[in-house]
């Protein structure tokens, strides 16, 4: 079917088609041996998917060269994410750079911290995690009660993260904590630290409505050097984390839509074939409806998508158009899995089925790299309403990918 999208889409095909075959060829044989009831892969098949896929240049590919990416438009890739999550495959996803993945903020790092930290994140040969979110911060990340003082010539951190992706498994931590140094305001910094520093704990485990794992970390006067800073301050900071935290908006915005994309093609497949009254559902005009809006709706979500990867390529990189992207994205995926499962009735309830699995996951779409109040309040900034644009449009939280 060619779709006004694909024609953005279309200098990307041939890598788009190259993963789709190794998705077909490696990673679908081995996601038809896993049980359909359970919602995530074994830890060891999930780490050969990871190394697998940098191996062949699709995992982490828009990073440069010299780290170990492949220099890829970040278009490019945000063709990748919608292509993996629109197969259908369970394994596809973790085959791309996700919260466990190499941090845009780490190129900011030193010739050191990028060897150390980013080249083996970008190689898929270790994982990370991030620390943004605290249990009295939410969507307002400024409000941090994590805290970096200096004590004699290293860094004193203390504090707690929550809802962390890959806690349990990461290798190292990026953590962001308020510095104050000589009576100062309070100001954003970012850390990175190896996972058993002393006196880092990873905590509490919480378990998501798709199944997923989230921690907690808990900072008690963990002492790091100043190799382990990658930016102090409003300036370095802000630019820095406004410009992953776009990024990442864009790249679950993408997800979203190869979600989107999935359960609406179930959906049609299921209209077609299942017959009520003598007839295929598909004839009746509620079904169609339920198809329409939702081809419509993914349709206009995967354009603003694609042309805001496009623009960050260009250097236009607006949180605004991010911003947009990812609320357009997330609440039209939302609504066309509910239309599939409602088109699929019963069969679509029952444990097991995609869309089962489906209907829990891609709630979280609405809250991750930022709810969807937030890209509200960036987008009427970005119109002129309200106050403080580079406050509500930085870093604002959800489980983050920065």
């Amino acid at each position: 079917m060619t779709t006004p999208s694909s024609v953005l889409a279309a200098d990307h095909r041939e890598l788009v088609d190259s993963f789709a075959t190794f998705v077909s060829r490696e990673l679908e044989p081995l996601a038809g041996e896993l049980d359909a009831e359970s919602d995530i892969p074994p830890r060891e098949l999930t780490d050969y998917v990871r190394r697998r896929s940098a191996a062949l240049g699709f995992y982490a590919a828009d990073y440069p060269e010299e780290v170990g990416g492949g220099a890829l438009p970040f278009a490019a890739m945000v063709a990748l994410y919608a292509a993996a999550n629109r197969s259908g495959c369970r394994l596809a996803p973790y085959a791309l750079a996700g919260s466990d993945g190499p941090s845009p903020l780490l190129l900011h790092g030193t010739p050191h911290q990028r060897k150390q930290y980013l080249e083996p994140l970008v190689r898929g040969q270790k994982t990370r995690c991030f620390g943004l979110t605290e249990p009295q911060a939410g969507s307002d990340a400024f409000t941090l009660t994590t805290t970096a003082r200096r004590v004699g010539d290293r860094w004193a951190l203390t504090g707690r993260k929550i809802f962390v992706s890959n806690a349990e498994h990461a290798d190292f931590a990026v953590i962001v904590a308020a510095v104050r140094e000589a009576g100062e305001r309070a100001v954003p910094a970012v850390f990175v630290l190896a996972i058993d520093e002393p006196g880092l704990v990873v905590g509490q485990r919480f378990t998501g409505m798709s199944g997923e794992p989230l921690s907690e970390i808990v900072l008690d006067d963990v002492r790091v050097a100043d190799d382990a800073v990658i930016g102090i301050g409003d300036a370095a900071v802000l630019e820095h984390g406004i410009a992953s935290l776009s990024r990442g908006r864009l790249v679950v915005a993408a997800i979203c839509v190869g979600i989107a994309e999935h359960a609406l093609a179930l959906g049609l497949r299921h209209a077609r074939h299942r017959h009520s009254f003598g007839r295929p559902i598909g004839d009746y005009q509620h079904v169609q409806d339920h198809l329409v809006r939702s081809r419509a709706e993914v349709e206009a979500a995967a354009l603003l998508t694609f042309a805001a990867a496009r623009l960050v390529d260009e250097g236009v990189a607006a949180p605004e158009n991010a911003a947009l992207a990812k609320l357009t994205a997330s609440t039209t995926a939302v609504r066309v899995v509910d239309r599939a499962v409602q088109i699929h009735g019963a069969a679509a309830w029952v444990k097991g089925h995609p869309l089962e699995f489906l209907y829990r996951h891609v709630r979280m779409m609405t809250i991750i790299e930022g709810t969807t109040e937030i890209q509200k309040v960036i987008i009427a900034r970005a119109m002129g309403l309200g106050g403080d644009l580079e406050r509500s449009s930085g870093m604002s939280t959800g489980a983050g990918r920065s």
